[in-house]
């Protein structure tokens, strides 16, 4: 079993000053916490792998493709490998669990 704190990965990921911190990598997925304060712009490309969004706190609006919706602590979003997406009109500090399949590369 691996267990994490969400509180300890936030911290690892401020001392490591980055913006996604991956912790969990297996063979058939990969598990990281990203951040985006709050006014800050996401620069995300689209990725090769399917993704999930599980929004952990903050506020924002997302833009999938064509579509818009706000999220929220509590908000799950799943994103087809290869199309465009952003997090924008970041009002609250976002923190995000990403889970890749397969792996982020």
């Amino acid at each position: 079993m691996k267990a994490f704190r969400l509180d300890e990965l936030e911290a690892e990921r401020a001392a490591n000053k980055g913006a996604y911190l991956q912790f969990l990598r297996e063979r058939n997925m990969s598990v990281g916490l990203y951040a985006l304060d709050a006014g800050e712009l996401d620069p995300q490309q689209p990725h090769r792998q399917d993704e999930v969004y599980f929004v952990v706190s903050g506020r924002a609006a997302i833009t999938v493709g064509t579509e818009t919706t706000q999220v929220a602590r509590g908000s799950v979003v799943y994103v087809p490998a290869g199309v465009e997406h952003k997090f924008h009109h970041i009002s609250e500090d976002l923190r995000v669990m990403v889970v890749f399949s397969p792996p982020e590369s």
